[in-house]
């Protein structure tokens, strides 16, 4: 028994035991139509994603500051010899953890004397060993270019001291202070964001379509009549607006 169907924009709902066909597979070339189509939408979601994290970059992230210092680790005051070398790899975490010690952090506080606690310091400095080297890299984050880098020549001289006194080997032999010039601005960057924004809406777009398309239980075209109802089309009535 065949069947004939008019070719409107009006969609017939397909029968219950098609919709649930366990058999049933996701077309991908449907599907890559299907996105084609509602390349508007996606297209919308893509500003709308672009122009909330500008947003969220413009009025929430503020300008950050990076100011570093260096330090090279030796153990004696003598020539360097492999021995003295082992060590200093030894040591690297000991002055790692010095750095960012309550005691030299207090130091720091008092002697800038900042309006800030211990805990909030600790957060804005970052102590670094560089793999097969004996040098100890300290980074200072802050809104400020100019407190970034008094932080952090602060904390190098406070800390030296400390590592005298804490270890009992030689101070250790400074490479860098933190100089204007070498503050550097670490604020993500605004391209950054806008991309992760027209990503992030692209997706959920075509994550909207998609749902949409396989939700969607309704009859638009003969190949859904024979694809559905396996039945053959024998005829259709084309549908003019006018």
């Amino acid at each position: 028994m065949g069947t004939v169907t008019e070719n409107t924009n009006k969609n017939v709902p397909v029968p219950a035991n098609a919709a649930n066909d366990p058999e049933m597979e996701i077309d991908l070339i449907e599907l890559f139509f299907t996105l084609l189509a509602n390349w508007k939408i996606i297209l919308l979601a893509m500003i709308v994603g672009m122009a909330a994290t500008g947003a969220v970059h413009h009025f929430l992230i503020k300008p950050s500051y990076s100011a570093s210092t260096e330090l090279y680790i030796t153990s004696s005051d003598s020539v360097i010899s492999i021995q003295d070398l082992q060590v200093g790899t030894a040591l690297a975490a000991d002055y790692t953890r010095i750095i960012k010690s309550r005691r030299v952090l207090k130091d720091v506080i008092d002697t800038l004397e900042l309006d800030t606690t211990v805990e909030k310091l600790q957060g804005m400095i970052t102590v670094s060993n560089p793999a097969s080297t004996h040098i100890i890299s300290t980074s200072v984050v802050t809104g400020d270019p100019e407190l970034s880098r008094n932080i952090a020549n602060a904390v190098l001289n406070t800390s030296i001291d400390a590592i005298y006194q804490v270890v009992g080997t030689s101070e250790p032999t400074i490479i860098d202070y933190a100089e204007a010039e070498a503050v550097r601005e670490v604020t993500p960057s605004l391209y950054r964001y806008l991309a992760i924004g027209a990503l992030a809406g692209i997706l959920l777009a075509c994550a909207f379509v998609t749902l949409r398309m396989l939700t969607d239980n309704t009859m638009k075209t003969d190949e859904d009549v024979e694809r559905y109802l396996q039945l053959p089309v024998l005829a259709a009535v084309p549908f003019f607006k006018e």
